[in-house]
């Protein structure tokens, strides 16, 4: 039983993570009913920059730089790859053109730099594992559960108790009396995107000391993400932890019990009968 405990509380750990990146998506949907697709590489960008940066700087030092390389991937794609569709009134342009600027393009040019191989990042203490309640738990484990959580906290402060946040808000419920009140939702909307890279970009260098970094890891990672968005919502902060949680002890639990070669299947099936039941969660 304290087997079945211990994979529970990985999935929790992983949940978290899936969490935080599904966050950028709420992010992005909220302002423009837009989905960054390559958000995984955002991800992805975290992790490789960890791998480099932190022999160096430190894994402490490597975190606001991976939130800004992060955020100015956001920013990029969405300079790229949303806003021409959004100017054309495409409606499929800017899904065509994150999957081509993400998955496609970023992920080959993150090969050609870090190569295909799984990297690994050491966490920033001695990560040996203590036991509580019969379960083994790593620092880092709780680093990144804290990290999560914080990051949730301070988001819910920003919309609620700031100008900015409450701009969000504003352009979120109806873009176009926000552009009455002398909000600028093109600027509202650039920085959602920005703040969804950013969330992205720390979350895969939070995951790599736990597991390993590589090119790839975005597009899993952000399929995953995806997943939790749609089961807790694109619109629900609170939806969003409890999906996160609960995709994570779902793949923990099928691995566990059944097969890793088949922890994704109850997942995608999930996600597929939310999509064509409830779309937005």
């Amino acid at each position: 039983m304290s087997n079945f405990f211990q994979v529970v509380f990985a999935g929790m750990v992983l949940g978290l993570i899936y969490s935080v990146i599904a966050l950028g998506y709420q992010a992005t949907y909220s302002t423009s009913k837009t989905l960054n697709f390559g958000q995984g590489e955002a991800v992805a960008l975290g992790g490789l920059l960890g791998f480099t940066l932190a022999p160096l700087i430190t894994f402490w030092g490597a975190l606001p730089v991976v939130a800004l390389a992060g955020a100015g991937l956001g920013l990029f794609t969405y300079y790229a790859a949303v806003a021409p569709a959004i100017r054309r009134g495409s409606e499929s342009g800017w899904i065509l053109g994150t999957i081509a600027l993400g998955p496609l393009v970023l992920k080959n040019a993150f090969e050609a730099i870090w190569g295909k191989d799984d990297l690994a990042v050491a966490a920033p203490f001695a990560n040996t594992p203590f036991e509580l309640a019969g379960i083994l738990i790593l620092p880092m484990e709780l680093l990144t559960m804290g990290t999560v959580l914080l990051a949730v906290l301070a988001l819910g402060w920003f919309m609620a108790r700031t100008r900015h946040g409450k701009a969000v808000t504003a352009v979120a419920i109806n873009s176009a009396t926000a552009e009455l009140m002398g909000i600028r939702s093109s600027a509202v909307v650039s920085g959602s995107y920005a703040l969804s890279g950013a969330l992205a970009g720390l979350a895969g260098l939070l995951i790599a000391p736990l597991t390993t970094t590589s090119a790839s890891m975005g597009v899993v990672l952000g399929l995953k993400a995806f997943q939790v968005a749609v089961l807790g919502g694109l619109t629900s902060v609170r939806g969003v932890l409890v999906g996160g949680l609960f995709i994570g002890v779902l793949d923990a639990v099928t691995a566990y019990a059944v097969s890793s070669r088949y922890k994704e299947i109850p997942g995608l099936l999930l996600l597929l009968l939310m999509l064509s039941v409830r779309p937005t969660g």
